[in-house]
């Protein structure tokens, strides 16, 4: 497909539609909408500006936002500032990608169903999984929709959710689970990790179709999946994993310890945090599951000449088969950003990717080592942890707004304030240190976050 630019319809245009449908007028369009609940006043809207007004407003919108080109970031959470190699923005750019999207006789866009294909293997190789489907709209709806398929394998309706999974995709699991009539019970946590012991009760009776944890944890430390899949599969169930990829390139896959299920969010692979998204969700499975995986699957084949295609399978959703049969709603992937995630593992490779996950951990470790260095400061959880921990904050300290306020006006995202999910957690600041942050920046942000907290 080519680009075209939008162009408006003229006066004329507007004459020769109305007279080629037979009204005098536009106003003749909304007849049959009663006047008594038509608007007839002037709307409340600024009055339209010329085409350099305008770009002259929207660049002073736009600096207002506290970008990363502007502000150093410690900032993490879910979305993350990673280096973007420019080859990226580079390709996915390109008109036949930016513009691409795969039509219902879709064996036509080869090109489009590749990339597809590439970005499935590329996620099973890192997972440690058999099959991986062409993405889903972000790493909380994935997990969500790894609920969903644990309960249809198991025919069971709870799930044991550990409170180290992020909040928020906690929240749109619970959405999904109340409209699917599914049970959720929240695991407690000990420090910094899923509790095994409450984990133990909440698996007993034999009615828990999944325990869902995450790795790395919201809070940066590292889960023991494996012992985790152990105590899901003695009592029936599976085991969900939402896993940070690039991660992966310093821990062990989670396929290989055992996880029935792999999901996450791919934006730390080359795919900009953009003020909060969009971003592009992975969902990958063992082969005993991959029938009941929500959204598109690209396969590999060849023709009648053996030459090699790729074509879409196993669309068990509901655009292709009767609603009630379907495994998802799911009727779409983020390709585009897919392929970012793509082209970031194919530049990077096996070797890039430990190096860059290595890079993670030796600055993260410096970074809790300085910050917990600062009188009143502690690292509260002693977890191994990948690129973000918990700082606790001095008794007495400003709150985690007026900190963060202060180190912003010094030119710093601070971290993530843990009160606002959970009170207990008051006081604790969940920071991110990414192979972006250098040793003069983690020390300049040391000395502000001293000053911010007298």
């Amino acid at each position: 497909m080519r680009n075209h630019r939008y162009l408006p319809a003229t006066a004329e245009d507007v004459r020769s539609m109305l007279d080629a449908i037979g009204v005098d007028s536009t106003e003749a369009l909304f007849a049959d909408i009663p006047a008594s609940v038509r608007f007839r006043g002037r709307l409340d809207v600024p009055e339209a500006l010329g085409e350099a007004a305008l770009l002259r407003h929207m660049r002073r919108l736009a600096e207002r936002n506290a970008d990363l080109d502007r502000y150093i970031s410690f900032l993490g959470a879910g979305l993350y500032d990673h280096h973007v190699p420019v080859v990226v923005h580079h390709l996915v750019s390109r008109s036949e990608f930016y513009t691409a999207y795969t039509p219902y006789q879709p064996e036509i866009s080869q090109g489009e169903l590749q990339a597809i294909f590439e970005f499935q293997s590329y996620i099973c190789e890192l997972t440690g999984m058999a099959v991986a489907n062409a993405s889903m709209y972000d790493g909380a709806t994935a997990f969500a929709e790894a609920g969903a398929l644990a309960a249809n394998a198991t025919k069971r309706q709870r799930l044991a959710v550990s409170a180290a999974v992020h909040p928020e995709a906690r929240q749109v699991l619970a959405t999904t689970a109340r409209g699917l009539g599914l049970e959720l019970e929240t695991v407690g946590c000990a420090g910094g990790v899923t509790d095994a012991a409450a984990l133990a009760d909440a698996l007993r009776g034999g009615e828990t179709a999944a325990v869902m944890i995450q790795y790395p944890n919201f809070f940066g430390s590292i889960e023991d999946v494996a012992s985790a899949a152990a105590a899901a599969h003695d009592a029936g169930a599976l085991l969900v994993v939402s896993a940070n990829p690039l991660a992966l390139g310093a821990l062990q896959a989670p396929g290989a310890l055992g996880a029935d299920i792999v999901v996450g969010d791919a934006q730390p692979l080359g795919i900009a945090p953009s003020l909060g998204g969009p971003t592009c969700g992975y969902f990958a499975v063992s082969a005993a599951h991959m029938r009941r995986m929500p959204g598109r699957i690209v396969g590999q084949t060849v023709d009648r000449d053996g030459k090699r295609g790729f074509v879409l399978t196993l669309q068990a959703r509901e655009q292709h088969i009767r609603r009630e049969k379907a495994t998802s709603n799911i009727c779409s992937n983020q390709a585009l950003l897919a392929l970012c995630a793509s082209v970031y593992l194919s530049v990077m490779g096996r070797q890039g990717m430990r190096d860059v996950a290595a890079l993670n951990v030796r600055k993260a470790h410096y970074a809790a080592r300085r910050l917990s260095a600062i009188t009143g400061c502690s690292l509260p959880f002693s977890a191994p942890f990948f690129n973000e921990f918990v700082l606790q904050l001095p008794d007495g300290a400003p709150t985690i707004a007026e900190i963060n306020d202060r180190l912003l006006a010094r030119g710093f995202l601070g971290g993530y304030d843990l009160g606002r999910d959970d009170a207990a957690l008051a006081g604790r600041m969940l920071i991110a240190v990414t192979e972006q942050r250098s040793k003069e920046e983690i020390d300049a942000f040391a000395s502000a976050l001293e000053e911010a907290i007298r």
